[in-house]
């Protein structure tokens, strides 16, 4: 998809950079929304605009797919006149691979970003994110062709080192590259999870005595008195916020409104701007936190959990809506209500019922908690844990996860159950398993392997390509071997040709 013509008028279209481009084209905004993977979508983005969001970025969308896969790149690329200025975030690890997706992107948006601080093991997997960080070689490659040959700026989001100094020559590299903005989220790659921890808002400020480039920090934002703070601290020229943003969209605005109100605006947008039932769900869960920890809305969040249709999420609303709002208006007291059990909630700060961010238990915490649970295992002493069904009878660990996976799916009868466990299999014609449904052979997935190898043959259906394999490495090994020939020189000796004309011609 990328041709030279295309990149030499890329490369010749003048573009702001830096400052310029921050002021000119992104407006000077302190108020972001970060890249969130099936969180930032259009509907999203566009209800944090309407609560005093200045820069949004797209979910991150995977370079690879996006410039080879048109229904990936129609599903991702989803935004309108309003939803402006917009970054686009790519992962990847291959400088033209992620050239082709931000040529198909650039008229879309105001800058392309790429994704050096996802730390997720999916990130490990794909070598994308965080863990290119070492590679500094390949990100000024990367860097330095987008900057090259795109018509908009690009820019990127990095998460620290343990080393200070490595930190800063890591983000003049970068700057140096062609990087236009730098978000710095102020942890490292280690600490995720239950070990999130504090980020280091001391290497930010660091970084931004060090850079000449526009600097966005991210980190530590659960509330609009924590961006003020971190933009007077760090000397940053924005702020960007990711799990706060998702419990609170009107973050920005300094305000707490009803779950109800953002979950219904922001269904409302839904339908303006289609997503999938999934991304629904998951903001659903962020709004709801705190009330779906809540013991007496257990049945509320099983259904909320195998919701899949709009009119589903609008009901799980309604409902959330018709058991709080007379408190919230003071219509009846409020008496505080029991968590659900495993919950690690402590006293919030607001009503169950307002917007507010959800905090973390320390990384030390956790650790402790991990350590009892080990002593716990290895006291010889301990009471061995008991599981029973409905009608009191003892049943083992695995038998009471197949029951609680039943009743997270209520729609499901028992007769529909039993039918399911009852259908009749068809079976191998050379042993007692189920036969695959698509075998050519009409053989169980071992046998089948066993007759490929043995016949020579493919069975496309269990995915087994003996035969093609063998073919590709006999024609692999014939290329080689006729590249071999042809590079070695010929003995006049051995070559009667060549031996003949000599004979002719003794010069």
């Amino acid at each position: 998809m990328v041709n030279d013509e295309g990149g030499e008028v890329n490369k010749n279209r003048s573009k702001l950079t830096g400052y310029d481009f921050y002021r000119s084209t992104l407006g000077s905004p302190r108020y972001v929304v970060a890249p969130m993977v099936d969180q930032s979508e259009l509907a999203w983005r566009m209800l944090c605009r309407r609560y005093g969001a200045e820069l949004c970025y797209s979910p991150m969308y995977h370079a690879n797919l996006f410039a080879t896969d048109p229904k990936y790149r129609k599903d991702a690329l989803q935004t309108c006149s309003e939803d402006r200025p917009l970054i686009i975030q790519f992962c990847g690890n291959d400088a033209q691979q992620i050239l082709e997706a931000a040529l198909l992107a650039q008229d879309h948006c105001d800058a392309v970003d790429i994704n050096l601080g996802c730390p997720q093991a999916i990130a490990k997997r794909g070598h994308y994110g965080s863990f290119l960080q070492d590679e500094w070689e390949l990100l000024t490659e990367i860097v330095s062709t987008l900057h090259a040959k795109l018509s908009v700026p690009v820019t990127c989001k990095i998460r620290i080192f343990e080393d200070l100094e490595k930190t800063i020559r890591y983000a003049k590299m970068l700057e140096a590259a062609g990087c236009q903005l730098l978000t710095v989220h102020g942890r490292t790659r280690e600490q995720k999870g239950p070990l999130t921890g504090v980020a280091d808002w001391n290497y930010i400020k660091e970084l931004r005595q060090n850079i000449k480039i526009p600097m966005i920090a991210n980190g530590n934002i659960l509330g609009l008195e924590d961006v003020h703070r971190c933009l007077e601290e760090t000397g940053v020229d924005g702020v960007m916020s990711a799990e706060g943003n998702l419990h609170n969209p009107a973050l920005f605005q300094g305000v707490s409104p009803p779950v109800w109100q953002m979950a219904s605006e922001y269904l409302e947008l839904v339908q303006l701007h289609p997503c999938p039932s999934s991304y629904i769900r998951g903001h659903l869960f962020k709004l709801f936190h705190h009330i779906m920890n809540i013991r007496q809305n257990s049945e509320l969040r099983q259904f909320l959990a195998t919701a899949n249709q709009l009119v589903q999420f609008q009901t799980v609303v309604q409902q959330v809506q018709a058991k709080y709002e007379p408190f919230h208006k003071g219509e009846v007291p409020y008496e505080l209500e029991e968590m659900a059990a495993g919950s690690e909630e402590e006293k919030l700060p607001l009503a169950p019922w307002l917007c507010q961010p959800y905090i973390r238990a320390s990384p030390e915490s956790h650790r402790q908690k991990i350590a009892e649970k080990v002593r716990e295992a290895e006291d010889p002493n301990r009471a061995k844990r008991q599981y029973f069904d409905n009608a009191g009878n003892e049943i083992s660990r695995k038998r009471m996860k197949k029951l609680r996976r039943r009743q997270r799916r209520p729609n499901k009868t028992e007769a529909q159950i039993h039918q399911r466990h009852e259908r009749r299999l068809e079976y191998c014609s050379e042993c007692a398993n189920p036969m695959g449904s698509k075998c050519e052979f009409q053989l169980c997935r071992v046998c089948c392997k066993d007759r490929c190898y043995t016949n020579d043959r493919d069975c496309p259906g269990h995915g087994i390509l003996i035969k093609s394999r063998r073919a590709k490495a006999k024609q692999f090994e014939e290329h080689n071997t006729g590249e071999q020939n042809h590079d070695v020189p010929k003995n006049p000796d051995s070559d009667p040709t060549i031996a003949a004309v000599e004979a002719q011609d003794p010069l």
